[in-house]
């Protein structure tokens, strides 16, 4: 097994608790899904949202999964850019994996046009 990591990003449509947990749940499915991941394969994750998302702390709900109790869960706040995609959540999760597996990262919602290379 190596060491990956993993990137990714969402949006939400809007600044509220249940915007936020919605694209955050979506992203950790869609993460965990798509790179076949079992909870014990995950080491750490790390969210940062842009700055106009402040209703919630994403770490917080991605704690709540099932077997996610021993994940390191880390946020924090997305440099600010002038013209950068709003109501953005990015997450870089370090897993991991066989040495021959493919990583799939998930750009989802308005987020895919981040890397439309990686977005499906």
């Amino acid at each position: 097994m190596d060491i990956q990591a993993i990137r990714g990003a969402t949006t939400c449509l809007k600044n509220s608790s249940e915007s936020i947990e919605s694209a955050v749940q979506e992203l950790i499915y869609e993460l965990v899904k798509r790179n076949k991941l079992e909870p014990s394969q995950i080491i750490s994750v790390i969210f940062s949202v842009t700055n106009d998302l402040d209703a919630c702390f994403p770490a917080a709900i991605a704690r709540k999964q099932p077997g996610w109790g021993k994940v390191a869960l880390l946020d924090c706040q997305q440099m600010f850019v002038r013209g950068d995609l709003a109501n953005c959540i990015r997450i870089l999760a370090h897993v991991q994996l066989a040495k021959d597996q493919v990583l799939k990262h998930p750009y989802l919602g308005k987020a895919s046009m981040l890397r439309p290379d990686r977005s499906s």
